[in-house]
């Protein structure tokens, strides 16, 4: 698992690659927590376009990002969803929880940096 974490204003944006499963969760949560803490973030974009694949970890991690951020007054966007990574947050409920956006430029616009 790949995880590459940068801020756009005060939205932090992960970008994943590969398996978010039992074995690569534990690593990406620590990184996105570790960011989560050095500043003071409103937004959390979770780019899953190059993730092929996800299991029930997985949906535990975008769940507790989630939560964390509500918490805060925060927001949370998952964009590029697709495959059997799309089915299993469909038949998990998390689409009607957690706003769902096909593309990156989709996403921006929610953020305010896009047209």
């Amino acid at each position: 698992m790949e995880t590459t974490i940068y801020t756009k204003g005060s939205w932090l944006i992960v970008r994943l690659k590969g398996e978010l499963d039992v074995a690569t969760v534990p690593a990406a949560r620590a990184k996105v927590e570790q960011a989560l803490q050095r500043q003071t973030i409103t937004g959390l974009l979770v780019d899953l376009t190059n993730v092929m694949f996800m299991d029930s970890s997985g949906l535990g991690f975008l769940l507790g990002r989630y939560r964390r951020l509500v918490e805060n007054k925060g927001t949370m966007i998952v964009v590029g969803a697709q495959g059997q990574v799309r089915r299993v947050l469909e038949l998990s409920g998390l689409t009607r929880i957690i706003p769902q956006k096909p593309t990156l430029a989709e996403a921006m616009v929610v953020m305010g940096e896009g047209k």
